[in-house]
């Protein structure tokens, strides 16, 4: 039982309404795969996937153990793993987990794997890489892997896909289309010479937004359901979904000349009021937000970090806002916020959410 008092509260509603913006932009029968890797872009991968399993297709972890996660948690959608390695194919079979094979040293080990259990029609993914040049086949392993698709019965193409480099960019037009006409001719060849047709799928959040012209069978949503598009505008259509909530522990009267923190990193010049709050770098909290650059809110309004951020606690300037130990901060509980986050540190919303620390409790409200 998780009894921390800071807690990232994940809301129901707003995945919910972000879940059915994506949908609204997609073809009637265009299928939703739901992201929840990295603990649900670090919210809570089992909760999200509860709550959404009756209203999408599939889920897509990055690795074998968050697929065990959402077996035990009883979730039944298929789950594609995109990113397995060889150790782990076993247990990718004994909790039906459905694995992206993206060069031939793991897709002859799964084969091989397949042969010896002899299994039937064992669902795989087949990736391609169009240009991210991160893992995938090329194009010119299309035969190869389609003279071994034609040899054994042990598995079958569950789907065809691949991942766009810059669907965020629109600066980057062409390089996308050439991507996403690399792809189409890859697909064109499978639909040519299997017996059935795969599940195709491109597109990730910005490409369903920038590209719906190529959502093909199936789209990954992934931080859009979290609540950000590729731009204010489309993040302004969205909810924000996590919260980031304490409380103050201690309150402290500081006189001018005395220090805070360690490294005595900052000095009172005159009397203050400060407030100690239990969530630290441990927790998710960049060092990089200490010394002024970041503030909390105490009652709605604003109180700043003071001296460096600790691995478990911050100290924050309360001298002009009305508060007790005990009462409730808010670290961030909008885009905005979360924004302003990830634009002091320099990195990206995605490095923001995933951050947050599996020892900050989570709770799903709806």
């Amino acid at each position: 039982m998780n009894s921390h008092v800071t807690v990232l509260e994940i809301d129901g509603n707003a995945l919910t309404h972000n879940l059915q913006h994506f949908k609204n932009k997609l073809e009637q029968d265009t299928k939703i795969l739901v992201v929840v890797k990295a603990f649900g872009y670090g919210s809570e991968a089992t909760k999200i996937a509860k709550f959404l399993e009756n209203n999408v297709d599939y889920f897509a972890v990055a690795y074998t153990d968050e697929g065990i996660a959402l077996r035990n948690a009883g979730i039944e959608k298929p789950i594609l793993v995109l990113h397995p390695q060889i150790p782990n194919l076993e247990l990718i079979i004994a909790y039906q987990l459905e694995p992206n094979l993206y060069n031939f040293t793991i897709f002859n080990a799964f084969l091989a794997l397949a042969d010896t259990k002899l299994l039937l029609n064992y669902p795989i993914h087949i990736k391609f890489n169009t240009g991210l040049n991160r893992i995938g086949f090329w194009h010119t392993d299309v035969p190869l892997i389609l003279s071994k698709i034609a040899a054994t019965s042990h598995v079958k193409i569950a789907s065809l896909f691949s991942h766009l480099a810059a669907s965020e960019d629109l600066n980057e037009n062409e390089f996308t289309i050439n991507q996403i006409n690399d792809f189409a001719f890859i697909v064109k060849q499978f639909y040519t010479h299997l017996s059935y047709k795969p599940i195709v799928h491109l597109l990730n959040t910005s490409g369903i937004i920038n590209y719906p012209q190529a959502q093909f069978d199936m789209v990954r949503l992934g931080i859009g359901l979290y609540g950000f598009g590729n731009d204010k505008n489309e993040t302004n259509q969205l909810k924000n979904v996590v919260s980031l909530k304490s409380i103050i522990s201690q309150i402290h009267k500081i006189e001018p000349g005395e220090t805070v923190g360690y490294n005595r990193a900052f000095t009172a010049n005159k009397s203050m009021k400060t407030a100690t709050i239990p969530v630290g770098h441990a927790d998710g909290i960049s060092r990089k937000l200490g010394n002024k650059k970041y503030s909390v809110l105490v009652n709605n309004q604003k109180a700043p970090i003071i001296g460096n951020v600790c691995m478990d606690m911050i100290m924050v300037d309360v001298s002009n806002i009305t508060c007790k130990e005990g009462d409730e901060v808010i670290v961030f509980n909008s885009q905005e916020m979360i924004q302003e986050i990830a634009d002091t540190t320099g990195t990206i919303t995605y490095e923001i959410l995933t951050a947050i620390s599996q020892r900050v409790k989570r709770l799903l409200t709806c």
